[in-house]
């Protein structure tokens, strides 16, 4: 693992020094150097993450594909999607835009002495061992973002948001990154508030993001695939989380009463532990019941289905605060 993250260091340095760095200076804005760094680590490695896509994933679906017709214009959306999450685009978004207020809140967490929860305090000698480090800090974010997916589900104004995600009735190994920027902002600041409360080190944080990104898109992925024996149970598989998005099975709630199974996303113990695993259902149509019931509609492009989500939200508020 050292020899990859030196490698990619070195790969990065390459990118920014070469060209990153020479067109700050040529402009003026050797201020914004750090934030430019951070960047190109994601654009480096969001380029990495759909390169495997290509080559890995995208074979599967159409050598062994799930549904043989689906709408090319939802699935150009998802790509869209994609490539603003994995380039690193939102990322440079929210490191602008939080990294003050999260500077901020750490700072007055530590004058407090609000406690921290830092794995390497409870497992002696973990940062010594950086592949059980990584696992141990997998397991612990899977076990948190497990309770984080179930209230996405279970409060209405943040379903609201989220149901964007679910909206897709063609899925494919980018239907992942599909979902409301609102929803994304909730996620990442959850994630960097976890993070420095569990003590990550910045490359695992950023190792974390990228291999969670490529297993969620093997399981949006259009392919008829459950893994064999055991490891069903051990790792979250497409058959799994494809009964995630079933209509009416995987994840609709009735009046803020949670419903639904396979919240977990990474790790199906989660689901088994506390009762929400379905290992049986077959390969169910996805998508969200209204779409059929009431015709409701999530949006075609990009920008309706943000101002959609928006409108959602609002119609939400309105009624809790009724």
């Amino acid at each position: 693992m050292d020899y990859l993250l030196d490698l990619f260091a070195k790969l990065n340095a390459v990118l920014f020094e070469g060209l990153i760095q020479p067109f700050l200076f040529a402009n003026g804005w050797a201020n914004l150097s750090e934030e430019a760094y951070t960047a190109s680590e994601w654009f480096l490695l969001g380029l990495l993450q759909i390169a495997i896509m290509l080559i890995f994933i995208r074979p599967l679906e159409k050598w062994f594909p799930l549904e043989r017709h689906q709408d090319p214009r939802s699935i150009r959306v998802d790509v869209i999607y994609t490539f603003i999450q994995t380039l690193g685009i939102f990322r440079l978004f929210f490191f602008l835009l939080f990294s003050i207020p999260l500077d901020w809140i750490g700072g007055n967490m530590r004058e407090l002495g609000v406690p921290t929860f830092h794995l390497e305090q409870w497992i002696p000698g973990l940062n010594e061992q950086p592949l059980l480090s990584f696992f141990a800090y997998l397991v612990v974010f899977d076990f948190f973002n497990y309770w984080i997916h179930r209230a996405q589900h279970q409060w209405p104004a943040w379903w609201a948001l989220h149901a964007l995600h679910h909206s897709q009735r063609s899925m494919t190994y980018w239907t992942d990154s599909r979902g409301h920027v609102l929803d994304d902002v909730l996620l990442a600041l959850l994630g960097a508030l976890i993070s420095a409360l569990i003590g990550v080190q910045p490359e695992q944080f950023v190792l974390l993001i990228v291999v969670s990104r490529l297993f969620e898109s093997i399981q949006h992925a259009n392919i008829d695939l459950r893994w064999w024996g055991v490891i069903e149970k051990l790792w979250v598989s497409p058959r799994f989380h494809r009964t995630h998005h079933a209509v009416g099975i995987g994840h609709e709630f009735t009046s803020g009463v949670l419903g639904g199974h396979n919240f977990g996303v990474l790790l199906p113990w989660w689901d088994i532990l506390f009762g929400t695993a379905d290992f049986d259902s077959g390969y169910e149509p996805t998508g969200i019941k209204d779409q059929e019931t009431e015709g409701v509609t999530y949006g075609d492009g990009f920008w309706a289905q943000q101002a959609l989500g928006f409108q959602r939200l609002w119609v939400t508020l309105i009624k809790l605060k009724s």
